[in-house]
């Protein structure tokens, strides 16, 4: 799978029927559902559960780039990682790759801030994560 041998984080996915639109091909929120259960599974490695001494993981922003239709029987495999880290902030990476096509298929970019829950606004990464991101990243 070309491209995704950076990616140490990853799942397969088998697309459903009810994944295709009228178009016969899987609607685009799917993809954003998809990036969802990667991300989550990358910051479950990051911490047991997805809040640590009340500072989690918020959504900011995502943005996708679908190359090829994927349509249904198929399997995904979706690699992850953070491709950069700043104070407050991660910027995830995602690829989607088509197991029938043999191809990568959607390119998403995630912005996920910390978030504190207490005070009810944006926080530094905890160095927790910082710590296991680099575990898993190198």
């Amino acid at each position: 799978m070309e491209g995704l041998e950076k990616f140490k984080v990853s799942l397969d996915i088998i697309v459903r029927w009810g994944d295709m639109d009228a178009l016969q091909h899987v609607n685009n929120a799917v993809y954003i559902k998809w990036n969802e259960h990667a991300r989550i599974e990358y910051m479950m490695k990051l911490s047991q559960s997805l809040v640590d001494k009340n500072i989690g993981p918020i959504l900011a922003r995502q943005d996708c780039k679908y190359i090829y239709p994927v349509t249904f029987p198929d399997t995904v495999k979706i690699g992850i990682r953070v491709c950069e880290r700043l104070d407050d902030r991660l910027i995830f990476e995602t690829k989607i790759w088509s197991h029938q096509n043999n191809r990568i298929v959607a390119l998403i970019h995630s912005t996920v801030m910390a978030y504190d829950l207490i005070k009810k606004e944006k926080t530094s990464i905890p160095s927790q994560w910082l710590e296991k991101i680099a575990g898993i990243e190198n």
